[in-house]
């Protein structure tokens, strides 16, 4: 274990800004509405902001509070955040992001997860936080070889938890993360408490084919929404992430483009993102996309595992997950599986619940309720 700071020279950030101010840009859509991506008006103006308003060493000085390490495992070097609780006998937890989020997700709820006497609720619901960075995302290392796929990483994740000393400990996911974390509990059941999903991957139930519900149908209508009008950049990043990633790290409006379309489509926002997230914080998330260059690498996780990860939300259910999970469906997730569903491969559900509001990025939208989220489920099994 080494521990770790981010320095970012004040030439790297000069070259930002010059790239941001030399954009060659396309001409303004056709429609009206975000049909065809981010309209230009939109990108033009938060790009404007990112080159001569957007202050990063705020940023960087928020993360220097925080206890950061690397250490290596598997010969690939892995950054993490690893934060404490005051309270001796809380119970570790690793957190684990997806594209395009970062660390920078969890910064609001760290606070809460590792101090709730500070924040308004009981020793007993604390936390040993443990953030890391997915390989070839923010600050760990790049795979220089293929195989660096989603139980790869489960099983890293496993080594850095017994590294850290934590003989018993839960796991969170989101996104890439949900897959890793029911890994990790598959991988290490004998040390792992229970896994809390948001949400937990899983294919309609064949059995339930007559008999939907109109929630069931509503979750089906969105994957096939999502299959025709939303998945391209699934199918370049699983497909040709090389050829996307010149792009993604070469042009700065390139990539904030590719991922503020995301952000936009699948935050729970009322029409608009940044009712949701402030200009700073998705310049925050874009910052550890763009310092490390992690464009073609992050992409590289679809070419391991994109197939797996789509025969878990509509193939057949082959693998199941023993240990005890918890799992929470906010209403603008991508995938959105019934209990009766999800009981199919994660075959010991103890807490089940679909707040009123929230997206694909819950601690980052709806900090307050992704804590509650999981604190009530680790209340069950601690």
């Amino acid at each position: 274990m080494t521990e770790f700071r981010i320095d970012v020279p004040e030439s790297e950030l000069e070259d930002l800004r010059a790239r941001l101010r030399n954009t060659r840009w396309p001409e303004r859509e056709t429609v009206d509405d975000w049909t065809q991506g981010v309209p230009l008006a939109y990108l033009r103006d938060l790009c404007a902001y990112w080159a001569d308003e957007y202050d990063w060493r705020t940023t960087q000085a928020r993360l220097h509070a925080l206890p950061q390490f690397r250490t290596t495992i598997d010969g690939l070097g892995i950054h993490f955040l690893h934060v404490r609780s005051p309270h001796a006998d809380a119970l570790p937890l690793v957190i684990t992001h997806g594209w395009p989020g970062s660390i920078v997700e969890f910064l609001k709820v760290i606070g809460p997860l590792t101090d709730p006497t500070a924040h308004g609720s009981a020793a007993s619901d604390a936390f040993h936080v443990v953030c890391p960075s997915l390989p070839g995302y923010g600050f760990s290392d790049k795979p220089a070889r293929p195989g660096w796929g989603v139980e790869r990483i489960a099983r890293a994740w496993t080594v850095l938890m017994a590294r850290l000393g934590y003989g018993r400990y839960g796991a969170q996911g989101s996104d890439w993360g949900t897959s890793v974390s029911a890994s990790v509990g598959q991988q290490d059941p004998q040390h792992v408490v229970g896994i809390h999903l948001t949400p937990p991957l899983a294919p309609p139930d064949p059995a339930t084919l007559d008999d939907h519900t109109e929630r069931e149908r509503a979750a089906l209508a969105s994957l096939e929404h999502s299959a025709e009008w939303d998945s391209g950049y699934s199918l370049e990043h699983a497909t040709r992430p090389q050829t996307i990633g010149y792009g993604l790290v070469d042009s700065p409006a390139a990539l904030c483009a590719w991922i503020i379309e995301k952000f936009w489509a699948w935050t729970d926002n009322d029409g608009h993102l940044e009712n949701v997230l402030t200009r700073d914080e998705l310049l925050d998330n874009l910052m550890l996309y763009w310092l490390p260059r992690a464009g073609a690498s992050s992409a590289r996780l679809y070419w391991e595992s994109i197939r797996q990860v789509n025969e878990w939300i509509s193939g057949a259910v082959t693998d199941v997950v023993d240990v005890p999970t918890g799992c929470s469906i906010f209403p603008k997730e991508l995938q959105r599986p019934s209990r009766r569903w999800a009981e199919k491969r994660f075959v010991d559900i103890r807490y089940w619940n679909e707040p009123e509001r929230g997206g694909h990025f819950a601690a980052f939208e709806q900090p307050e309720l992704f804590v509650d989220e999981v604190r009530a489920f680790f209340r069950l099994v601690r």
